[in-house]
C-alpha cells in the first residue's frame, strides 16, 4: 500500500469534515515553484513598502492554491510577496500543514530568513489563513521571529483551536481516534482545543512585544469555532469581524481566504495603517 493511504485511510469521519471544511479548489499546481509571478527573490521593497510580505497557507493547503488571489492583490499594490510550503508528510503530496506545528514553525523561522537575506529588509510581515495564521505565534513566541516580524496578519486563525462546529467534541466518544489523528496527522492533532501544543502556545499571554497583530474573522466560520475563539488579547491587536465591516458579507471559513476581497483590502489596510482606507462592502470593488 501507498504510504499517502497508510496515512489518509484510517481517518475518521471527523477528519474527511476537516478536508471537505479546509482543501481549497483542487488547482494541481506544483507548489515548490510557482509561475504566478511572486516568490521573485530579485524583487527589493520599495520605500511605500519597506518590508516583504511572507504568507503562511493552511491546514491541507500549499504556497500556491492558497494564494491565487490574495498574492496577485498584494503584488498590484506594489508588495514584494512570497510563500511557502509546511507541514509535509511523507509520500502526501500538495496536501501540507498536517506535520507537528513546531516543526513547521521551525520550517517558517528558516524561510523568514531566506527571504529577509534576499530582499535585504530588515523584518517582514506575514499573513496566514487558519494554521497559517495561528502557527506563526510558535515562531514569534518560541523562536526568535518577534525580532525579525513587524505584523502578523491572521484570516481565520484556530487560535485557541479549531472545533469544525464543536465535531472535535466527539472524540472522547470514539476511543482511540485522537491518538489516530495523533498518529497520522499530528498537525491536525496539535489543533484541537486543549492540546499540548496550543497550552503550551497560549499561557502567559497570546501575544509577544514588538508585533502588531490582527485577526480577520467572520461569523459564518465552521472550522475555527466559534469564531470569536480566533480572536486574541493584547496591546497591540486589532481583532475585525467581516460582517462588521460589509454585513452582507457571507465568506466563511474557506472563501475568506481564498477570494474575499473585503477581506483583502482589511488585510492591506493591516499592513500599511498609515494609509489605510475604509473597509466596506464597496471595497470587494477595488
Amino acid at each position: 500500500m501507498l504510504p499517502w493511504k497508510r496515512v489518509l485511510r484510517p481517518l475518521t469521519a471527523l477528519l474527511v469534515a476537516a478536508a471537505v471544511a479546509t482543501v481549497p479548489a483542487a488547482t494541481a499546481h506544483a507548489s515548490s515553484a510557482p509561475s504566478t509571478g511572486w516568490n521573485d527573490y530579485s524583487c527589493h521593497p520599495s520605500a511605500a513598502h519597506p518590508r516583504p510580505v511572507i504568507l503562511v497557507h493552511g491546514t491541507l493547503g500549499n504556497s500556491v492554491d492558497n494564494w491565487l488571489s490574495l498574492a496577485p492583490y498584494l503584488e498590484g499594490r506594489g508588495y514584494c510577496v512570497f510563500s511557502l510550503d509546511y507541514g509535509q508528510l511523507d509520500g502526501v503530496p500538495v496536501f501540507y500543514g498536517l506535520g507537528p506545528i513546531d516543526k513547521s514553525a521551525e520550517q517558517l523561522s528558516a524561510f523568514v530568513d531566506k527571504v529577509l537575506a534576499a530582499t535585504g529588509a530588515a523584518k517582514a510581515d506575514l499573513v496566514g489563513h487558519s494554521q497559517g495564521g495561528m502557527m506563526p505565534r510558535y515562531y514569534l513566541k518560541f523562536l526568535g521571529g518577534a525580532a525579525k516580524v513587524n505584523a502578523l496578519v491572521g484570516l481565520a486563525p484556530d487560535n485557541h483551536g479549531a472545533t469544525l462546529s464543536g465535531l472535535t467534541n466527539l472524540l472522547p466518544y470514539f476511543p482511540g481516534a485522537e491518538d489516530l489523528i495523533k498518529a497520522t496527522t499530528p498537525g491536525l492533532a496539535d489543533q484541537i482545543p486543549g492540546s499540548a501544543f496550543l497550552t503550551k502556545l497560549n499561557a502567559g499571554g497570546d501575544t509577544v512585544s514588538g508585533v502588531h497583530y490582527t485577526v480577520i474573522a467572520t461569523k459564518y466560520d465552521e472550522v475555527a469555532t466559534p469564531w470569536q475563539s480566533q480572536y486574541l488579547s493584547g496591546s497591540d491587536v486589532d481583532n475585525v469581524l467581516l460582517q462588521d465591516l460589509c454585513p452582507l458579507d457571507l465568506s466563511e471559513h474557506v472563501a475568506i481566504g481564498l477570494f474575499d476581497r473585503i477581506a483583502f483590502h482589511e488585510v492591506a489596510n493591516a499592513l500599511d495603517p498609515a494609509h489605510a482606507t475604509a473597509t466596506t462592502c464597496a471595497s470587494a470593488f477595488s
